[in-house]
């Protein structure tokens, strides 16, 4: 069986072609004895790793590279212990969630063999407590799709900056000059809405939205029913609720109308539902601050994840909306609730509010940390930041 994983191994580095270096490579502590790889299906886990496994410096027949999609595996301790015993050192598991258990194997991997270990897994995955107790001995890193500023790196081969959030709410009128020297941002920015976040729209653009709808569909039909616990008829329901979302301006949450043309009377299964989709990396939900995480309160907002899911899920995209969700898809959800005044309160300082060039402060005058993020703006002034600047966040 080892040599067969071999192998595979060597076929998955020959057929290794992409030498663009993501954001991630730069904030991965390789160092680490267990580290996960989460994120949506389609954003790179996998060219991630095996450019990780080609460039380690450790000899080849002490590195193993396994896809859980695409064999049948036993056992992974096994795998693991028979690898160990060999003299191998590094172990990266890929696609993960396929396997069955993969807590309490990755537990018994990290508590009995000298082996760093690296796995990939859905952005829906849990690290289950009671299965492994993992979240104490895993780093996980979440795994977005491409930047802005990547998307123009790989369009054009040029290096170019990255800069935090409080750099540019403060420096942002510098930031901007700096980089139109470089490119003309609004020369990429429509293309980027359309077609800029998973990387393989590079490997064939002419088929890029169909094999978008594709790959959601996979998370969809395949992804999400191997982790949470959903009939397969009932799949049907995901995909109506994904549909309903694309075609709303950025939807303000009524339960009962949205049960209802779902289908669902249950308001418990349509909210765990709502978080299916957003553990795949399909919907993003904000709530306010004080509703706290719990997923059986109901979100203010619904959004799609990221704007090219608008373009291969609707005829029509709403030009509000798009800006809305390409500035949340920029910034760390976990960073992002709900104003009262504003569209988003950061980090519970900063007050937000994303619309055109005449966009004005009058909906959040005299607040404190308030901004204007505002579409059409090669360069800002004062507190009104353009927002093509935000996807040089990472």
């Amino acid at each position: 069986m080892l040599q067969n994983l071999k192998n595979y191994q060597l076929n998955y580095l020959k057929a290794l072609k992409s030498k663009y270096k993501r954001y991630i490579h730069n904030i991965v502590d390789f160092n680490q004895k267990l580290i996960g790889i989460v994120g949506a299906r389609g954003v790179g886990k996998t060219t991630f790793l095996l450019q990780y496994l080609n460039e380690n410096k450790l000899p080849l027949s002490k590195k193993l590279y396994i896809s859980a999609d695409s064999i049948d595996l036993d056992s992974l301790f096994e795998i693991a212990y028979e690898f160990s015993k060999t003299g191998g050192k590094l172990l990266i598991i890929d696609e993960i969630h396929k396997y069955k258990n993969f807590e309490i194997e990755l537990k018994k991997i990290y508590d009995m063999l000298d082996l760093n270990v690296i796995f990939s897994g859905s952005s829906a995955i849990k690290l289950d407590h009671a299965k492994g107790d993992l979240s104490r001995r895993a780093i996980l890193y979440h795994m977005k799709g491409l930047s802005f500023r990547e998307f123009i790196e790989l369009q054009t081969s040029k290096t170019l900056p990255f800069y935090t959030l409080e750099d540019i709410l403060t420096n942002h009128e510098d930031r901007a000059y700096e980089i139109a020297k470089e490119i003309k941002p609004f020369e990429y920015f429509k293309e980027y809405l359309k077609y800029g976040y998973y990387p393989f729209y590079f490997e064939d653009k002419d088929t890029y939205l169909i094999r978008l709808q594709q790959t959601i569909n996979t998370v969809i039909e395949v992804d999400i029913p191997s982790i949470f616990p959903i009939e397969y008829d009932k799949i049907i329901n995901l995909k109506k609720l994904v549909k309903l979302v694309c075609q709303s301006k950025p939807f303000k949450v009524n339960i009962k109308e949205l049960s209802t043309k779902i289908g669902i009377g249950d308001y418990q299964t349509l909210y765990k539902y709502l978080e299916y989709l957003k553990r795949g990396k399909i919907l993003n939900l904000l709530r306010a601050k004080t509703k706290g995480d719990n997923i059986f309160s109901k979100p203010d907002k619904i959004y799609l994840n990221n704007t090219n899911l608008h373009y291969a899920y609707c005829n029509e995209s709403e030009t509000g909306t798009i800006r809305e969700v390409f500035f949340m898809s920029m910034i760390d959800e976990d960073r992002l609730t709900i104003h009262n005044k504003g569209d988003f309160l950061i980090d519970e300082k900063y007050i937000v509010e994303v619309g055109g060039k005449n966009k004005s402060f009058n909906q959040i005058k005299d607040m404190q940390n308030s901004f204007i993020v505002a579409d059409d703006m090669e360069v800002g002034f004062g507190n009104k930041i353009p927002l093509w600047l935000f996807g040089f966040l990472y």
